[in-house]
């Protein structure tokens, strides 16, 4: 009997690790491409992402160049090159133009909406240079929302066999843009302004969730409560489509997030048996921020993006009368000026008892995960979160408001077998009555921490589930 033909999925990202990671997406498309490689066999996993200047001059003379086209978008001829990179059993292509990629970070930048348009036309490029064909091509947020419009619109004909799965990871970004950029820039004809025309502006979400065969967004509540009120004025579009929606829940990469093995731990390894190293890397924690060497005392962290829907504005309204218990906190994070600052100034004062780095160091945030006690995600909109699975494979213990993928992935440990803390109303007294109830466990039932600590480190946030969900997505494509 002939062997079974492989099913080509070919992912288009904008940030994919190990090369460029700015926050859970690029975490998610690498992590997710590793396992389906790893555990699904009948699938050829395949990237395509930007060529960004922060990890050229590291890994281009490992690359193989493939070839170059032009790729027409509106009235600009511009060049594309595409390079082949093999890593861990994924193939990746990346999309080579100085021009828009040659930059030290990947967003932030005035013309992002021109660099993401030609990098989605230039998937299609790297179709022909790479001869790889794809059944189906996975996008991701905003940044390859174009992918599947373009197909629609540009390549129809061409690739008519060609199925798109769109993965929403951030509701609140959605690629909205100004209307007098429509043609010049993003190369839409006056027949299909109204795939992406939303609210009196260009919106390239709604315009991949309209084309797209299947959209995903990364757990099941976020997949609910977009349709309801977190769609950040795209409910009804979400609702009009709801019939190819679908929630799966992200995974982490447990093979990094290894206690046991980390190597950043040193000789400070531990597991759920033996705690002994937990305790290690709490006193290294402290030493590296200059903190008091203070066993006893609950040390609180948090590892997050310093912006309003993180739950940052609950902190910082509450932080004093936090600081008058008998505990330590630390941040690690960047975002908004007015929060960096705030958090900044309360270290100056309270040096003993508050340590800050207004940074983006996945180093440190590994050091924080292995020795802090507490990890805080009172997050107002949370579509999955990865620290606080994160946390709990390190047996730090993650206070979480229910919302979307942090109410999938930690339960309440005072309603029953949980694995960290829960409350549900978003305001400055449910989060600080859910830390008292913490510090309380923590302080006087010192074996039911330990229990809870065991409890958070022996479950499974592996991608082995969620990745035979994204094959049988990819397989329900593949009979249509």
């Amino acid at each position: 009997m002939p062997r079974k033909k492989k099913m080509k999925i070919l992912n288009a990202v904008s940030e994919v690790v190990p090369f460029m990671a700015t926050g859970g997406m690029g975490q998610v498309a690498g992590a997710l491409a590793s396992s389906l490689a790893e555990n699904d066999k009948s699938l050829d996993i395949r990237i395509v992402a930007p060529l960004y200047a922060r990890f050229r001059s590291k890994y281009e003379p490992q690359m193989k160049f493939l070839g170059a086209t032009e790729v027409t978008l509106a009235w600009r001829t511009l060049y594309c090159g595409v390079y082949e990179l093999a890593q861990d059993g994924v193939t990746y292509y990346f999309i080579d133009n100085r021009r828009y990629f040659d930059r030290e970070d990947a967003y932030g930048y005035v013309d992002d909406g021109e660099r993401f348009a030609f990098f989605s036309k230039a998937v299609f490029a790297a179709i022909e240079i790479t001869k790889f064909m794809p059944d189906v091509i996975h996008t991701h947020d905003w940044q390859t929302a174009l992918v599947p419009i373009y197909l629609k619109t540009h390549f129809g004909g061409k690739y008519s066999g060609i199925r798109t799965v769109f993965t929403i990871h951030n509701m609140e970004y959605q690629g909205q843009m100004p209307p007098d950029i429509m043609h010049d820039v993003f190369d839409i004809a006056e027949k299909d302004v109204n795939i992406v025309w939303y609210d009196k502006c260009i919106n390239l979400m709604k315009g991949a969730i309209v084309c797209a065969d299947k959209v995903t967004t990364v757990s099941p509540s976020y997949a609910d409560e977009i349709q309801i009120s977190g769609g950040y004025g795209l409910e009804p579009i979400i609702r009009e489509n709801a019939y190819k929606l679908s929630g799966i829940i992200n995974g982490i990469d447990t093979k990094t997030y290894d206690p046991e093995t980390d190597p950043l731990l040193g000789k400070n390894t531990y597991s759920a048996e033996n705690l002994k190293g937990k305790k290690a890397n709490k006193k290294k924690l402290q030493a590296f921020f200059k903190l008091p060497n203070a066993p006893q005392k609950m040390l609180i962290c948090i590892v997050s993006r310093l912006v309003s829907h993180k739950g940052i504005d609950l902190i910082t309204f509450l932080l004093d009368d936090l600081l008058k218990l008998d505990v330590q906190f630390l941040l690690l994070g960047t975002g908004e000026h007015s929060y960096e600052l705030f958090f900044e100034d309360k270290a100056i004062h309270h040096p003993d008892k508050v340590a800050v780095s207004i940074a983006y160091n996945p180093d440190i945030a590994g050091m924080i995960y292995a020795g802090a006690d507490v990890l805080l995600m009172p997050s107002r909109s949370e579509p999955c979160g990865l620290a606080q699975m994160i946390a709990c494979r390190y047996g730090t213990i993650p206070i979480v408001r229910h919302t979307g993928g942090l109410g999938d992935t930690i339960h309440d440990c005072r309603l029953g077998d949980g694995n960290g803390f829960v409350f549900e109303d978003y305001n400055t007294r449910a989060l600080m009555d859910t830390i008292f109830s913490a510090l309380d466990l923590y302080t006087n039932h010192e074996e039911d921490w330990s229990n809870l600590v065991r409890k958070a480190m022996s479950l499974d946030f592996g991608w082995q589930k969620s990745a035979r969900d994204y094959s049988n997505l990819y397989r329900e494509l593949e009979s249509k």
